[in-house]
């Protein structure tokens, strides 16, 4: 509930806003880093890319499966708790990964418990802005919000490549380490605690378990086929001296895995549907889906996610692998296509003054896969940076104008009551697609790196998965069109709902 009108202002609050608006940089800074530092952890940990993708992979799962089950828990039992809670395992998740020696010790550290952290800390950063700041200040405190998110994307990786080259990639762990402590007093200092819901929504953890082994299981299939068969078995499946799934069985352990994968997404839509009918608090209400701008908007933001990430995950390996280069110098390369993301999102907002915001999303969606393709037809072993910096432009400029606007899309006609878990369920589906974006790219250059990473190994390895990246995107926005027409007029989003996703707009 908003303060009244005559209530001082709390003193502290920029404070409060400053502590939560640095914990969202922590998460985004991470994983560009890390993704920068693929290469060398290869190197490091004498592993395989099919492997080391499950940190990632990892992650993004674990943090899509618990996202909105840590927004309700904060709900239930405050959102600066929580926020305190996730500060404080993230952390610990990020010192496990900074001493790890392995790939099963990186993996727990950073996509498990760095995973469980950041679901339980990011969805309390906007119910904090949005009860600290009222009035005019709080546009102005989402604006800061979205400008460090994106800041951390258009920076992360060219201070990915120094700290990898001049240091060590396990600084992108480090750095949490001394941060997550700063953050957890300063909340203690400057956050006030939020008052508890008198009700106590059911928590769906059956519905998170189901979607978490669903997921797995398809990300298993779509990352190990290439491994392991697609059909016919090419190596035994062995967890320890367990041989799982001998190489000798008629059928790979591939089709299975698709098999229960879809046996358990159909579980999971049956027991969802079945809780939404007698009011029981799903993970997912199906019955938003009536909502065309939800359904098509949230489809759209899973296959734009898959297609979006195949720049930021291919082309450092394409650099490293293939051209030798320094992940300083890759980051170097990079730097423009993260500051036109950065750019490209105040350009969207201001243009919806004069256009639909379909018509933004539409635009950026194609700007996107022209600059993806440009990039496919671009790569060789030989490649330039000005070969390639077109299209990252395009790119880049593609993704600040779709991405900043595609949130208000899916959120338009949502009931206002249901506004936060349809802003918790897009993030999911944006992070579910991630994970299979990391996942259907490895398998695309997994065999080129493996080979020994010359140059015309991974170019030949890359140029596919950057026409399939390309693919995707001019897929998602072919369906951008059968989501109605959205205008400016938000006729049922709460400002502070809107803000917090809409693009950065300073005069």
């Amino acid at each position: 509930m908003a303060a009244p009108i005559d209530e001082p202002l709390d003193p502290r609050r920029w404070f409060a806003a400053s502590v939560a608006i640095v914990s969202v940089a922590i998460p985004v800074l991470d994983n560009t880093i890390l993704n920068l530092a693929v290469p060398t952890i290869l190197r490091e940990f004498h592993t395989q890319l099919s492997s080391l993708q499950w940190v990632l992979t990892g992650y993004s799962l674990t943090f899509a499966t618990l996202l909105i089950i840590g927004g309700r828990l904060g709900d239930i039992f405050g959102h600066r708790r929580m926020f305190v809670l996730g500060a404080a395992i993230f952390g610990v998740g990020s010192l496990l990964a900074s001493i790890s020696t392995s790939v099963p010790t990186l993996f727990v550290g950073e996509a498990l418990i760095e995973g469980i952290g950041a679901s339980m800390m990011i969805p309390a950063t906007l119910s904090i802005l949005s009860n600290t700041f009222q009035g005019a200040e709080r546009p102005k405190a989402f604006a800061a919000w979205g400008a460090v998110a994106g800041a951390a994307v258009a920076f992360g990786p060219i201070l990915g490549g120094f700290l990898t080259t001049d240091y060590s990639w396990r600084w992108a762990f480090r750095i949490n380490v001394i941060v997550a402590p700063i953050i957890v007093v300063g909340a203690l200092l400057f956050m006030h605690p939020d008052e508890r819901s008198p009700r106590r929504p059911h928590i769906d953890v059956r519905g998170a378990a189901l979607i978490a082994t669903g997921s797995f299981s398809l990300i298993f299939g779509l990352s190990e086929g290439t491994i392991y068969g697609w059909w016919t078995p090419i190596k035994d499946l062995t967890i320890g001296s367990w041989h799982a799934w001998p190489a000798t069985r008629p059928v790979s352990i591939i089709p299975l895995a698709f098999l229960l994968s879809a046996l358990i997404f159909t579980a999971f839509v049956m027991i969802e549907l079945a809780m939404e009918r007698g009011n029981r608090d799903p993970l997912f209400e199906f019955g938003q889906l009536r909502h065309l701008g939800f359904r098509y908007g949230l489809l759209t933001t899973m296959v734009l996610a898959m297609g979006q990430f195949g720049l930021l995950f291919i082309l450092p390996i394409l650099l490293q692998n293939g051209k030798h280069f320094s992940a300083w110098h890759a980051g170097q390369w990079m730097l423009p296509q993260g500051i036109l993301i950065a750019l490209g999102a105040p350009v969207g907002g201001r243009l919806t003054r004069r256009f639909s915001i379909t018509s933004i999303v539409r635009t950026g969606l194609a700007l996107e896969a022209i600059g993806l393709l440009w990039v496919a037809l671009a790569i060789s072993p030989r490649v330039s940076f000005l070969a390639l910096l077109p299209g990252m432009i395009v790119f880049g400029l593609g993704v600040g104008f779709a991405s900043s606007q595609l949130t208000n899309v899916i959120l338009s006609d949502i009931d206002p009551d249901k506004a936060g878990v349809a802003g918790g369920t897009n993030t999911t589906v944006r992070q579910v697609g991630l994970a299979l974006g990391i996942a259907t790219f490895a398998s695309f250059i997994d065999a080129s790196t493996r080979n020994g990473g010359t140059p015309t190994a991974v170019a030949n390895g890359a140029r596919p998965a950057m026409l399939f990246a390309a693919s995707v995107v001019a897929f998602g926005a072919g369906l951008s069109f059968l989501i109605p027409r959205v205008t400016v007029a938000r006729k049922s989003i709460p400002e502070e709902v809107v803000g917090a996703f809409e693009s950065i707009d300073v005069p």
